[in-house]
């Protein structure tokens, strides 16, 4: 129990501040803070993790085909729900399909497994990015946007990372404690972004957001089970995985239904409030699992 109190406690606390703000006459300038965390925290972390941490070149692809059979499976689950319902498949396929693996994701792997944690989220986490803002974005928007993708600086930020692993190379000092300070801002921005983000959007059809939580959580449970059995992970590996791959909807799926079908954005808010409201609710049984996993 004290062991999750002490995983759960800053995530609540630091959600809470950005809830806080969010509410508050002072506000949060959401859009400048998620922009600077995509396009500068974002890479820099996922540069110092796995070249300060030497994560090896197979851990990273483990983690990315893990990340990947986790998306694909609940995608396909999702597709299939979607179509038994006759639901609109382009305003919710990205949003079960795709996790919350930064926001909340990173936080808890962090807390729960420590630097270990920390490697093995990252590795697992830039694949959700890159797929968000390919086929996510590409779903949401019904054609193909390579030119979106090929903007996204976290794409270079891996490739600088292979580079390095592939030729052996050493970072310069002081662009690895450049990258090491802009990093580190990550994890607060992020929950801080989802406490805010949680204090402005609202909930249209609670019947149907609640179904849609429930779907988006046993997908994810499915999905992370199949991906952990099918690559034999065992330890802090097996526990990272499942707690990514268990996270409630990307806040950022809401986003690309506001630019595309923005009549419709209000069903795909209340969908992400209550899947991130559930799995908050569940977090102690899944970090509970992710640590039985791990031990």
């Amino acid at each position: 129990m004290t062991e999750l109190f002490e995983i759960l406690g800053p995530v609540a606390i630091i959600t809470a501040i950005g809830w806080a703000f969010g509410r508050s006459s002072a506000g949060l300038h959401s859009r400048t803070l998620s922009s600077l965390v995509l396009m500068v925290a974002t890479p820099s972390l996922v540069f110092h993790t796995l070249v300060s941490l030497n994560v090896e070149l197979s851990t990273i692809g483990q983690m990315a085909i893990a990340a990947l059979a986790c998306i694909i499976v609940a995608g396909l689950l999702a597709l299939v729900a979607l179509k038994i319902f006759n639901a609109p498949v382009r305003l919710y396929l990205p949003s079960l399909m795709l996790p919350n693996s930064g926001n909340l994701g990173l936080p808890l792997a962090a807390l729960a497994f420590g630097e270990a944690g920390l490697k093995l989220g990252v590795a697992y986490f830039f694949v959700v990015a890159l797929v968000q803002y390919s086929v996510g974005l590409s779903i949401a928007s019904g054609k193909l946007n390579l030119f979106h993708f090929l903007r996204q600086p976290l794409m270079y930020s891996v490739a600088l990372v292979l580079l390095v692993a592939v030729f052996d190379l050493t970072p310069p000092q002081f662009v690895m404690n450049s990258v090491e300070i802009l990093g580190g801002m990550m994890v607060p921005a992020m929950l801080i972004l989802l406490g805010s983000s949680l204090a402005t959007l609202g909930v249209s059809d609670v019947r149907v957001a609640f179904l849609f939580a429930l779907g988006r959580l046993l997908f994810g449970v499915c999905a992370a089970s199949f991906a952990i059995w099918l690559l034999g992970l065992s330890g802090v590996a097996a526990g990272v995985v499942f707690l990514l791959g268990t996270m409630p909807s990307a806040i950022v799926t809401f986003v690309f239904a506001e630019r595309y079908q923005p009549e419709s954005s209000g069903a795909v808010a209340g969908a992400v409030v209550v899947s991130t409201l559930t799995t908050f609710a569940f977090l102690p049984g899944l970090i509970w699992i992710a640590l039985w996993l791990a031990n």
